[in-house]
């Protein structure tokens, strides 16, 4: 039996060997294989670097980028055309944010990087939408998501004008979102973060003069530069009567500074305006028009204010001149006074006491900043419209100024354009704006229209100003001892 069980331990024995080997020759290829996988992910890895190295994201090819901005820019002939490379049925039905939405949404499908950017709004809750000009600002499908993350983040505020890469929207989302914030104003958000911001820099009086009269010698712009000379930081009141001409002087004014000074960003804000004059407008103008027509409601026009003064203060801190022609400010209180909670104070006229208080605040953003850029605020006030409402907010507007024009309904009833009534108007600290020599001239010519009534007094300047080319050679060839 021992021998037996010797002989039955001796069997063991080798198989106990045969398996080890076994299981030593499937650790062994165990051992090869995870050496070939780390080969294999090494070899991969090596690829991807040298596929970045050579300037290239990845290697799967994407569809391509598309540039939501330039999209909203296109007209709507050019959207169709857009349309249909993507297989988008019946564009013509849909509005033109729908089939802008549809296209980025194809776009994503096929693999294609969106880039998105526009104006941002904070809204109360904390996160905020990119809006774009080319919708006046108006919220719409396609307006991009900002997170509370990124906002925090990047120090952002109402106002600035941010760029980056966006997504589309997921299951139970409504709108594209912000991915990354690449550009802010135009610039890396690093040089952004030590801007001062705007009420903190100091207000100045204008001292840089905005020359209206142009190549083409209009009368109206050479008028305003003799009587009521604008400087960068300007807040100028047009009061005018109905029916005077001031949306036209408006569209001179702003033709004027994109000739002479086209570094000077130009915003024309129409507000409770007719849906023609802002084709017309837009049409006649070069700069930015933003409107908001009197068939949309208090609060859309009150948004529409409040996006272009944000826009204007962020440009402001980044030195950069803004000009805004607000037509009118008048319709403007109006619809604040609309929306104001009543508070139990009314004053002539059904305006609530605190109605005004923001926009006063939206007229005193006007103003010239020691430190570089200004904000310039040249806007109309309505009078003689049969309305108290009217006559209030023009008399609580009326010493906030520091640039009057007024028109006169009796020089219009004669034909006579511009219809400035010249001793009501005029510009406070004027030598500042104009040369001393030139001061002195205007002087003697002011003083030689005080002394006849209004209507004769335009007659009279309109008279000399035909027979001159341009107002230097007019005040040179006025005589000092008259």
């Amino acid at each position: 039996m021992k021998a037996q069980e010797t002989f039955d331990s001796n069997n063991d024995t080798p198989s106990s060997m045969k398996a080890e080997n076994e299981e030593g020759k499937n650790i062994q290829e165990y051992s090869e294989q995870k050496e070939e996988h780390m080969e294999i992910k090494k070899s991969v890895q090596e690829t991807i670097t040298q596929t970045k190295n050579n300037g290239m994201e990845e290697s799967v090819s994407l569809g391509p980028t598309l540039d939501l901005s330039k999209l909203q820019q296109l007209s709507f002939s050019e959207l169709q055309i857009k349309a249909a490379e993507y297989q988008i049925e019946n564009p013509g039905l849909m509005r033109k944010h729908e089939v802008i939405f549809e296209i980025l949404r194809r776009n994503a499908q096929r693999n294609g990087a969106i880039y998105g950017g526009g104006v941002l709004e904070i809204l109360p809750e904390g996160y905020g939408f990119l809006r774009s000009e080319a919708y006046n600002y108006f919220p719409c499908q396609e307006d991009v998501y900002v997170s509370p993350a990124l906002i925090r983040k990047y120090g952002l505020k109402k106002g600035n004008l941010v760029s980056g890469p966006i997504r589309p929207p997921k299951e139970k989302e409504r709108y594209f979102s912000l991915l990354q914030v690449e550009k802010i104003e135009n610039e890396e958000p690093e040089k952004i973060r030590g801007r001062i911001i705007f009420d903190n820099l100091t207000p100045i009086f204008p001292n840089r003069r905005i020359f209206l009269e142009g190549k083409s010698g209009d009368l109206s712009m050479r008028v305003m530069d003799l009587i009521t000379p604008i400087g960068f930081g300007q807040r100028g009141l047009i009061v005018a009567p109905p029916r005077t001409g001031k949306t036209v002087l408006i569209q001179k004014i702003a033709n004027a500074i994109t000739e002479n000074h086209p570094e000077a960003h130009l915003i024309v804000l129409l507000v409770d305006e007719r849906p023609e004059e802002v084709t017309d407008m837009e049409r006649s103008v070069k700069g930015e028009v933003i409107s908001s027509t009197f068939d949309e409601t208090p609060d859309r026009h009150v948004q529409v204010a409040e996006m272009v003064i944000e826009r204007a203060k962020r440009m402001a801190e980044n030195k950069i001149d803004v000009v805004i022609l607000l037509d009118s400010l008048t319709r403007l209180a109006r619809a604040y006074n609309t929306l104001q909670p009543h508070s139990g104070k009314i004053l002539t006229g059904g305006v609530d006491a605190n109605a005004l208080q923001k926009p006063r605040r939206f007229f005193a953003t006007a103003r010239n900043l020691e430190e570089g850029g200004s904000v310039t605020i040249i806007a109309t006030a309505l009078i003689d419209t049969g309305s108290k409402m009217d006559d209030v907010i023009f008399e609580e507007f009326k010493g906030t100024g520091n640039m009057e024009l007024h028109l006169d309904r009796a020089l219009v009833d004669k034909r006579i354009y511009p219809a400035i009534n010249i001793p009501k108007s005029g510009t406070r600290r004027e030598e500042l704006l104009y040369h001393p020599d030139e001061l002195v001239r205007i002087h003697v010519l002011r003083r030689a229209l005080s002394s006849v009534p209004p209507i004769e007094a335009m007659e009279l300047l309109l008279e000399r100003l035909k027979k001159t080319k341009n107002n230097v050679e007019f005040l040179l060839s006025m005589n000092l001892k008259d």
